[in-house]
């Protein structure tokens, strides 16, 4: 989240990363996790290819807890939203609270989009080869997909992720 706040300006990006600007409570900053869903808005203007301009974008971001016991949060959270970002760690891949999160966007009829982070976790601490970590990504991409599969409603259509299809995203914790 830090480094999208960044991105809008609102904090600097030295700061990215260490600021957990939308962890607001003295009790999450010390335990380093979210435990209550924060708001923020955040403006992006985005370059148009051709150079003839910019886009504006305003986005409404809700960061929401990771953990299976804040999971009424994430619940809140989707029930005031467009669309949900469900990040998922390089190494640890998807776990209980993936298909949890899941879960609870495919009830509130949220198409989910796959945000797999840590990367650089993958290349700089386990040192894996490309192969590996391709493997890896196919590997988390495939086990989502069952979960939305298994969990899904036919009138919603295809909503499986795709990196070809834009669902699926790729980042680091480092910038």
């Amino acid at each position: 989240t830090d480094s999208l706040v960044s991105k809008a300006g609102i904090i600097s990006n030295k700061h990215a990363g260490d600021a957990r600007f939308t962890d607001t409570r003295q009790d999450e900053q010390e335990r380093c996790i979210t435990i209550k869903s924060t708001g923020i808005s955040m403006y992006f203007e985005h370059d148009l290819e051709d150079g003839a301009g910019k886009i504006p974008f305003l986005i409404n971001l809700i960061d929401s807890p990771g953990h299976v016991d804040f999971s009424s949060e994430v619940t809140a959270a989707l029930r005031v939203t467009d669309g949900a970002l469900v990040v998922v760690d390089t190494i640890e891949g998807v776990c209980v609270q993936t298909e949890t999160v899941l879960y609870q966007a495919l009830g509130e009829r949220i198409k989910p989009v796959l945000h797999v982070n840590k990367v650089d976790r993958a290349l700089l601490e386990l040192q894996m080869e490309v192969e590996d970590i391709y493997q890896t990504f196919a590997r988390t991409i495939e086990s989502v997909n069952v979960i939305i599969s298994t969990y899904t409603d036919k009138l919603m259509g295809d909503i499986q992720v795709y990196p070809e299809k834009g669902t699926v995203s790729f980042g680091s914790g480092l910038q």
